[in-house]
């Protein structure tokens, strides 16, 4: 009887390096951002007063976010760029619908409540304004015309001041700049960045009368800290002792005092890095802006290797769009920019804004990962 070896080949393993560009994970800018959210779990637990439980939460927001991301990912830009008309209508509908039958906290309307789910309708435009101006600008000839330019302006602005009344300042600040960032690398011309600059300094006396009594001190504080210590102006002035007194090494982790003892309102949120400047010091702090500026630089060079004029666009403006809020949240902190709510990146507690900015860099990784692979 005739007995036939049948040899079979071994099977091959794939490698990591294949593995992640089949999920379209870009490995460097997923480390950068894993390393951030280990530190802000690191810092939230001494804020925090060394509570479990809400590095548990944050943790666990986190990875929410960052399973978003990888989802975020696996879609084409092109899914994206037909996508943005219609989150931007659903974004802008939702908005409206908030104005009307949002829920009152605190002295805004910020909150729609679905029944199943509360949900805050301006975090869908930080995603669809970069999106809508960047598949807006993508179909018209760049640098833009005065009448793209004009129709893009209106984009821009619907959604910011339907944020900006109910009233979110700090939101609309950062739809704000997505859009106009979006703009910008689309070719807009230093002339017109100048006379939108001049338009808002010839309107900020009669803004003045629109804002509410809180925001009104928030701008007389910035501008005097001094002047209610015990007040308005308590916030900001802690926060410059907990920055000062961390010196140029810091009092080191856990070692913190402002927060501790009380001194510091809102130590795990908005002000959270002033807990970390007064336990790790300049040094620290100067490690945290590299962090965070090789997350915007790998942004950036994302934006850079972009295939259309929708993807650079788009990449370009939510890599801009993180440092705008690193800036603004860095800023207030510090006493250069008035207060207005914004968090700090990946590092302040809170899920909504985590799961937006990550599912914002699931669409980098979309933008350089696709592109590789209709390259090869």
């Amino acid at each position: 009887m005739n007995t036939s070896v049948i040899s079979r080949a071994p099977a091959q393993s794939v490698g990591w390096t294949e593995l992640l560009s089949r999920w379209h994970f870009d490995l460097w800018l997923g480390l950068l951002l894993l390393m951030l959210g280990i530190v802000g779990l690191l810092v939230q637990y001494s804020a925090s007063g060394h509570q479990m439980s809400v590095v548990i939460n944050q943790a666990e927001r986190l990875a929410l976010g960052f399973t978003v991301m990888i989802i975020a990912a696996q879609a084409p830009p092109e899914f994206y760029r037909m996508a943005a008309p219609w989150l931007y209508a659903f974004g802008v509908l939702m908005l409206v619908a908030t104005l009307v039958l949002g829920d009152h906290a605190k002295g805004a309307q910020r909150w729609l409540d679905l029944g199943v789910f509360r949900f805050q309708p301006s975090e869908i435009m930080k995603l669809a304004m970069p999106m809508a101006v960047a598949a807006w600008l993508h179909t018209r000839t760049l640098p833009p015309k005065l009448p793209t330019i004009i129709v893009t302006l209106a984009i821009i602005g619907v959604p910011t001041m339907l944020i900006a009344i109910q009233p979110d300042l700090g939101t609309a600040m950062l739809v704000l700049a997505a859009g106009v960032l979006a703009l910008y690398f689309g070719g807009l011309g230093i002339r017109w960045i100048l006379a939108v600059i001049a338009a808002a300094t010839a309107a900020a006396p009669l803004l003045w009368f629109k804002l509410h009594d809180y925001q009104r001190n928030r701008v007389l504080t910035f501008l005097d800290p001094e002047r209610d210590p015990l007040g308005t102006g308590y916030h900001i002035t802690q926060s410059k002792i907990a920055i000062g007194s961390g010196g140029l090494f810091g009092k080191g982790w856990l070692a913190g005092t402002q927060a501790k003892l009380d001194f510091l309102p809102e130590s795990h949120t908005d002000f959270i890095f002033a807990v970390f400047s007064e336990e790790l010091g300049l040094l620290g702090v100067a490690a945290l802006m590299a962090l965070y500026a090789a997350i915007v630089g790998r942004g950036l060079y994302i934006a850079l290797r972009g295939q259309d004029s929708f993807q650079r666009l788009l990449a370009g403006s939510l890599a801009m769009t993180f440092f705008v809020y690193v800036f603004i949240n860095m800023g207030m902190v510090i006493g250069l920019l008035p207060v207005v709510g914004v968090p700090l990146p990946l590092v302040s507690f809170g899920g909504t804004s985590a799961v937006t900015l990550l599912a914002g860099f699931g669409m980098l990784m979309s933008v350089y990962t696709h592109r590789k692979l209709l390259s090869s």
